[in-house]
């Protein structure tokens, strides 16, 4: 039931701790293989080990025992080695940070898939002579099938998600049109402690998606409405009016990545680390910090219109909504009554939940990524879901602490209590959506 260790190399427990949780992650080794797929079929072996995405996958099917292995200690200098190829100037004498790796890894992966072509090569006799039986044919005039698409160099990975943006004038209420952002990690700020309250993950996220205000900013509806108002053609300035701004989750990925910066400034300027704990559970409820379009309350709108959208933008920004079922607002990660049933190991706790009001973002936590010490010199250390045979449904509430190569059974309840740094979900099924995919 335990999992290979990793060897340090010298200051690499931030690479080792790293590839504990993503090996803990099965979406992403499932997209690893489907990525990696055509290299297998027209590469050599001596060529595969060029790419990221095929050294990384190696490593991951081992840690998650997907590949049968003799070695309790494994070597990942071959993941540096790659990455030094790919012109990262990594030293593994140095002290490095776990979450700048993650960033390194997911952006050499977008990389990648950038430079493989997106549509099959006229020359490329092998893929035309065999296409994809799966992929829907698609006939010509001439009645004869053209290449299919390569479908999975075009998908984003599995920690990649959207951020929404909403800029709204507290003058005249216009929104300005909703701006998409790209993530791959959610970095949250721990907000001030309250005295007596204990610091939950819902409140760092409530604290992300909290709106500002933002001054000094030119209304173009303000302006065109000065506008209207004055005659004989003069000229009017700028209107510069204080908007509010909202950040929402547009769209969730299938593994969400979470970290907790602990890095705060003293007075002086000086670097300090945050110790706080912060309280995470087994399960998280994201319903709550995902963006809607807001529905109008006007019967007149044609089933062809979208809701509460005109030109393409909404005409309202979304209320911090709550959607039945999510209720408390702080119960990831709080310790009352209202969420004890998401500390049950190793169930899903949609039995908690009426049928009709079952979250539709359910996640389930698969690893936490721990740092030791101080701003200066410190140790990573993962906590991990036992690896699942491959195949099997039944998932295991076992727990392993791991240490670069010492590795141990941990109980969930050390896990909780761990002052995470880096906590690693992935989507589970809940309810399914009434109006389609998202």
């Amino acid at each position: 039931g335990l999992v290979p260790g990793l060897l340090n190399l010298g200051n690499t427990c931030f690479m080792n701790s790293l590839l504990q949780g993503l090996s803990s992650c099965p979406s992403f080794i499932r997209w690893l293989e489907e990525f990696t797929a055509q290299y297998r079929t027209e590469q050599s072996k001596a060529q595969e080990h060029q790419h990221l995405s095929v050294t990384l996958l190696q490593l991951l099917r081992a840690l998650s025992c997907q590949e049968v292995t003799e070695e309790d200690v494994l070597d990942a200098s071959c993941l540096l080695e790659v990455l030094r190829m790919n012109r990262w100037q990594i030293s593994s004498f140095e002290e490095q940070d776990a979450h700048e790796l993650f960033h390194v890894l997911t952006s050499s992966l977008e990389d990648e898939r950038d430079r493989q072509p997106r549509v099959t090569h006229l020359f490329d006799v092998h893929s035309l002579e065999q296409p994809e039986t799966t992929q829907k044919q698609i006939s010509c005039r001439t009645r004869g099938s053209l290449p299919p698409v390569s479908n999975h160099w075009k998908s984003q990975h599995p920690f990649h998600g959207r951020l929404t943006s909403n800029m709204v004038c507290k003058h005249c209420e216009h929104q300005s049109p909703v701006r998409f952002d790209t993530f791959d990690s959610l970095s949250l700020s721990i907000p001030a402690a309250v005295w007596g309250r204990p610091m939950t993950l819902d409140h760092c996220l409530h604290h992300f998606i909290s709106s500002e205000s933002v001054k000094d900013v030119v209304c173009d509806n303000c302006t065109k409405i000065q506008a209207e108002g004055i005659l004989n053609g003069q000229s009017i300035e700028n209107q510069r009016t204080t908007f509010v701004k909202q950040l929402k989750l547009g769209k969730l990925p299938q593994c969400l990545c979470i970290h907790l910066q602990r890095l705060s400034w003293s007075n002086q300027g000086t670097p300090l680390k945050r110790h706080e704990h912060v309280q995470f559970n087994e399960f998280l409820v994201m319903d709550i910090y995902k963006y809607r379009v807001p529905v109008q309350k006007s019967s007149h709108k044609t089933p062809e219109e979208t809701p509460g959208t005109k030109d393409g933008t909404a005409v309202k920004p979304p209320e911090a909504e709550q959607t039945p079922g999510t209720k408390p607002l702080f119960m990831n990660g709080a310790s009352s009554s209202s969420s004890s049933f998401l500390m049950s190991p190793g169930t899903f706790p949609l039995a908690a939940f009426p049928e009709c009001s079952a979250p539709l973002y359910l996640y389930r936590l698969m690893a936490v990524v721990v740092h030791h010490g101080d701003m200066h010199s410190g140790h990573f250390v993962t906590y991990r879901r036992s690896p699942s045979p491959r195949g099997a449904l039944a998932v295991p509430g076992q727990w392993l602490w791991v240490s670069d190569d010492s590795v141990r059974r941990a109980s969930l309840q050390e896990v909780l209590a761990a002052s995470a740094y880096l906590l690693f979900y992935e989507r589970v099924h809940g309810r399914a959506p009434q109006r389609g995919p998202e």
